[in-house]
């Protein structure tokens, strides 16, 4: 389970997602699929989940200045809705 979930997705705009709508976002492995990421939040965090939403996040080409040019890192991302009245918080330090 610890290797498809990779981390959670802790950024303002998942804040403001997760207090309004219940949804979280998480890192995952790339080759996880939807019913694996279910089970995968479901177990770790002991919480039901309604629905799971995925995408890829491409490698895009990147430049810094006159460097040559590299590529992001290709990821998944999965933003997980959970049931009414479940909810877990995180502490990042």
């Amino acid at each position: 389970m610890h290797d498809i979930i990779k981390r959670p997705l802790v950024t303002e705009k998942n804040t403001l997602r997760s207090n309004q709508y219940n949804e979280y976002a998480f890192e995952v492995r790339l080759t996880a699929n939807r019913k694996e990421i279910r089970q995968a939040v479901e177990k770790l965090f002991g919480v039901k989940v309604v629905r799971v939403n995925t995408m890829t996040c491409r490698n895009d080409p990147r430049r810094m200045g006159r460097a040559p040019s590299g590529r992001r890192t290709l990821w998944k991302k999965a933003v997980v809705k959970l049931r009414e009245g479940d909810k877990f918080d995180f502490v990042v330090s």
